[in-house]
């Protein structure tokens, strides 16, 4: 067994097998950091490329990040002392009016499997929720979503709310509506047009 393996098991999206190899490092007593990092994470990071290439799609993607995520649950139990060097906190979910979930799912999926602490706030949320959910755990970014024209204008409702508060939070924005315009018009700190390049984003926005 190697990390390789772990990494070819993520790309393969098999859940069980993930689980095998990376219990199998795990007693082999390989680094924690390494099984993550350059088994796990890597292979999401490839997985983002080749759905950026348009050879992967949406169903592969969360299939291999439900893999991943089933070999960081095998690892939990000694990641405790490596909570600290999470990437970053984000809160996410999809605006007020809007009950479309599937792009949020898997940019937050993606997220995660990069080393972000990931809260979810779901569908429907109300402007406010943001910004309590934001400051009970401390984010570096809040990420919304919109699927419907008509609710995009609470992606603005929330960055002015956010202003208004004195608040430092970075936002980004995202959905098929909507474009690096509407994000630079209503004051967004970064857009992504996909999931990966929404992992992109926040890695640079709080490198």
């Amino acid at each position: 067994m190697s990390v390789q393996q772990i990494y070819n098991a993520v790309l393969e999206m098999d859940d069980e097998q993930v689980i095998k190899v990376v219990k199998a490092e795990i007693d082999n007593g390989t680094d924690v950091s390494a099984i993550l990092n350059e088994g796990l994470i890597s292979a999401m990071d490839e997985i983002g490329k080749r759905f950026s290439e348009g050879t992967v799609y949406v169903p592969e993607m969360m299939m291999a990040a439900q893999a991943m995520k089933a070999g960081v649950e095998e690892l939990k139990p000694m990641m405790k002392d490596m909570e600290t060097k999470s990437r970053g906190t984000i809160v996410i979910g999809t605006v007020k009016g809007d009950l479309h979930d599937i792009g949020k799912n898997l940019v937050a999926m993606m997220l995660e499997s990069s080393g972000f602490n990931v809260i979810d706030l779901g569908v429907d949320v109300e402007n406010d929720k943001f910004l309590e959910a934001a400051k009970d755990n401390n984010a570096d970014i809040i990420c919304m979503s919109a699927l419907l024209t008509t609710t995009m204008p609470a992606m603005e409702e929330v960055i002015d709310a956010i202003k208004a508060a004195g608040l430092n939070f970075m936002t980004m924005i995202g959905g098929a509506p909507v474009t690096q315009e509407f994000a630079d018009e209503i004051g967004a700190t970064g857009f992504s047009e996909d999931a990966p390049g929404a992992v992109e984003k926040a890695r640079k926005l709080i490198a």
